[in-house]
This record gives structure tokens, sequence and C-alpha cells, in this order.
């Protein structure tokens, strides 16, 4: 049996925007800011006293108009917390895009969501994020991206999150992330395995923007198809750099233009302004123009 990744739907996830579940007015800004995801965030940002007004603070923003152009995932607490169940059920009730199970440490955590969603008949367009913020986590970052493979499985993306790893390891929250950076690697490792994304881990210091900058071009060459954010202030830089730039387009849009040549139908190399170009660079450049497009979309005059 083939062991190739499935092939991925092509989502914008540049920027994924955190907001607290218990912060109404928070809630009420998002349709104006121009992330690509909104996490709502039931768990570590809301006290356990706060955690019933957050879910009545997220039914009555989901029977609002509906977000246009952005993911929406309701993060949940453990199931194990005292709190989980009636965030899941909040979940079914609701049918955000995704939910984020946070402190994922094994395939049993994604399954076992995953299997309670199919015994509720909920759509497949409800998907499953991991929080991937442990070290077992870290450790079992290829088999938690395999449970990804499994028939109905709806593992869709990994979310790093430093704040606790650093916690749990006590590595320092030091620039570059030296110390962090085969961990972060590993995750990137495991999604590309199994056809998943991966968002890099928040930035706390939201007013340090240059230290912002230079996170986001780190994790966009590592591999991650976007950042988490905290804050509305950090979502141009995630999309600036997490975004294609009009060469990297001109490049995709020239290389599927070659290979939409007749005489290139058989070919799985074609010689591209002195260069070689491999035909499953073509996939690639698909992905990138129509992630390209779907930017355009969004900033045309007539969107929402």
């Amino acid at each position: 049996m083939s062991r190739a990744a499935p092939p991925r739907s092509v989502c914008l996830r540049r920027s994924v925007l955190s907001v607290p579940a218990i912060n109404r007015r928070a809630l009420e800004k998002i349709a104006s800011l121009d992330c690509d995801a909104v996490i709502f965030d039931l768990e570590d940002s809301v006290a356990p006293e706060m955690k019933v007004e957050a879910r009545e603070n997220l039914k009555a923003f989901f029977a609002g108009p509906k977000l246009v152009g952005k993911e929406r995932i309701i993060r949940i607490n453990t199931l194990s917390s005292g709190f989980g169940a009636d965030d899941l059920d909040l979940v079914l009730a609701l049918e955000p895009d995704a939910v984020l199970l946070p402190k994922v440490d094994g395939p049993q955590d994604v399954t076992v969501v995953s299997d309670r969603l199919a015994e509720a008949d909920a759509p497949e367009s409800l998907r499953i994020w991991a929080m991937i913020e442990t070290p077992r986590g870290i450790l079992n970052a290829a088999a938690i991206a395999e449970a990804g493979r499994t028939p109905g499985s709806r593992l869709d993306c990994f979310v790093v999150g430093l704040n606790d790893l650093r916690k749990e390891t006590g590595v320092l929250p030091q620039p570059g992330r030296a110390y962090l950076v085969p961990w972060l690697m590993q995750v990137i490792l495991a999604v590309s395995a199994y056809g998943l994304d991966a968002i890099d881990s928040v930035f706390n210091d939201f007013k340090d923007m240059q230290t912002l900058d230079a996170e986001c071009d780190e994790g966009r060459a590592m591999g991650f198809a976007g950042k988490m954010l905290i804050h509305p202030n950090q979502i141009e830089a995630a999309n600036r750099h997490f975004g294609p730039d009009e060469t990297a387009i001109a490049e995709a849009e020239a290389i599927i233009a070659a290979f939409s040549d007749p005489a290139a139908a058989s070919l799985n190399v074609v010689n591209l302004g002195g260069r070689m170009v491999e035909r499953l660079h073509l996939v690639q450049a698909e992905r990138l123009v129509h992630k390209a497009r779907l930017i355009a979309k969004r900033h045309r005059p007539s969107a929402s």
C-alpha cells in the first residue's frame, strides 16, 4: 500500500488569531480583521468560573452573521478537565470548521474525539486540529499525524504551543528559539509525511514587531503554514511572511504554464529558463497560485 501523503485541501492559514471566548468586545471585532482563521478559546484564557459564560458568548456569536473567508475553530478544554464534555457538546451544536484539542499527547486523544463526532453524526466538514504542546506530544507527533490517515479521521492541522512546552521542559524563551528548533522540525516532518498543516506557536510580546517579524520569517522557512497570534496587531506581519510574494507567484504561474503546453503532456521534467523543473513542483505551484487567488478574492471591493 502506498505511503504517500493524501492530498490536502488548500486553505489560507497564514494568520490564526486566538480570541478568548469570554471577551465579548474582542468577539465583536473579529469580522473586521484580516486574519485567515480564528480560534475561539475556551481553555487557557478562560477562568474556571467563567466557562459557562464563555460558552454562552459563543452561542450568541455563532447565531449572528457568519464570518466570511475565515476558518472558525473552537479550542476546548481537555475531556478529563471536567469542562471538555460540555465544550464538545457546544462544538456539536455550533458546528464550526474545526475543534482544537489542547495538550494532545498521543493518537488516542484524537481518535476519542473523532469517534465522538462520528457518533453524533457531525458533518464531515467539522475537522480536528491538535495542539502539540507537551513533551509527549512532540515525541508522538508522527504517530498523532498518522492517526489522521485512518478511515473517518478528521485531523487537519497541528498547532504548536511553546508556552506549555517551555514550562514542562525548562527551555528558556530566547530569540531564535535555538533549543526548540529540533522539536519544531519534528512537527514539520510529521505533518509533511501525512499531509497535514502545522501552525507555528504564538509570540507573546505583541508590541515587539521586530522580533515577531524575525520569528515569522523563521517559521515560514521551517515550513509552517502560518502562525498562531494573540493580538490583532500581529496579523499583518503573519500575512506578509506566510503569504506568497509576487516573485513566487510569477514563478508558480510559469511552472503551470510550462506543464500546460501540449508538448509537455508526457514529460515529468521541463526546461524553464535554463532550470529543470519536475512535475512534482507543479502541485506546489498550483497550491501557491490557489492561495494567491484566495487572498486576492478577499481583498476585492465586492468581497464581504
